[in-house]
């Protein structure tokens, strides 16, 4: 899917949360068209930390490359600030595009940055992300690939000073804007009205966060074409995850929650092991050619 032309279309744009390839093969399995490679997901998952910028360009670049490998679908990736400067932002770009990033997002935050639902951010000046968000439109190699926007204002300069700021990241090529972390519905359709005709708009849906949670089709209705779930995915699993090892301990057997989980058998069918094996064998019976006695011999 070319996912500039989706985003011309009427529908919004649902984007699930990934870290790793386990994920993204099962969010492309349940059918969505794009992914969501969420920065603050890899900080739960491969740090066990919260999403304050301690993970690196090349840890995401190596996520990148993995879920790359193992799924086709767009891949909306979550660069943070750029990991720096402008500087920064151009190599950024040039690495994610490689490993196979189909939009990149950069944000205004300075560092240390932190998950757009936590308190006490600070931002770079607007006039400085503008440079970063021109550097990465410089940057790419294709105009396919598409630079998002983000902007945290809203928590630290106010929510007109948010909209003021995504004008400027428009004005220097944006593709796509996020005003993250609005406090309202109000504030919500006031976004909407404002850049719904201008750009693309990215919704970021938390359970628990700052922004009233709303459907895919609600948020289309207001404006936003693409609504990611970001962190989702991580929330659930552990949540699973610490049930299932409260169960261990107490139990000392898989039994109780058996019901809950994968047998060996079904793991292996949904992650491809069938498959996998028949194509590994198919390259193990690849004879030599006779090759035709010459003449005379």
């Amino acid at each position: 899917m070319n996912l500039r032309n989706r985003l011309l279309t009427d529908a919004p744009l649902v984007a699930p949360g990934i870290f790793d390839a386990l994920t993204a093969s099962l969010a492309a399995a349940a059918g969505f068209e794009a992914l969501y490679v969420s920065g603050a997901a890899i900080a739960y998952t491969r740090l066990g930390r919260s999403d304050i910028g301690l993970v690196s360009m090349a840890e995401v670049a190596d996520v990148i490359t993995q879920i790359r490998d193992r799924v086709k679908t767009p891949l909306i990736v979550d660069a943070d600030t750029g990991y720096g400067n402008a500087l920064n932002v151009l190599r950024t770009v040039r690495l994610f595009e490689r490993a196979g990033a189909t939009a990149i997002q950069i944000e205004d935050q300075s560092f240390p940055k932190r998950c757009g639902h936590l308190r006490d951010k600070s931002l770079v000046s607007a006039g400085e992300m503008a440079g970063k968000i021109k550097a990465a439109v410089d940057a790419r190699a294709s105009e396919e690939t598409l630079i998002i926007a983000r902007t945290d204002a809203i928590a630290v300069e106010g929510f007109e000073a948010a909209l003021e700021r995504a004008r400027l990241y428009v004005e220097v090529g944006a593709d796509i804007l996020f005003v993250e972390a609005p406090r309202s519905r109000e504030q919500m359709a006031a976004i909407g009205r404002e850049f719904g005709s201008m750009r693309p708009l990215i919704a970021n849906m938390v359970e628990g966060g700052d922004t009233p949670l709303s459907s895919a089709e609600e948020l289309g209705e207001i404006g936003f074409k693409i609504v990611i779930f970001g962190g989702g995915i991580v929330r659930a699993l552990a949540r699973t995850a610490q049930e299932y090892y409260q169960s261990l301990a107490t139990h000392g057997t898989n039994a109780p929650f058996s019901d809950r989980m994968f047998d060996f058998t079904t793991l292996n069918d949904v992650i491809g092991t069938p498959e996998l094996l028949a194509l590994g064998k198919s390259y193990d019976s690849i004879q030599p050619a006779r090759r035709t006695e010459e003449a005379g011999a």
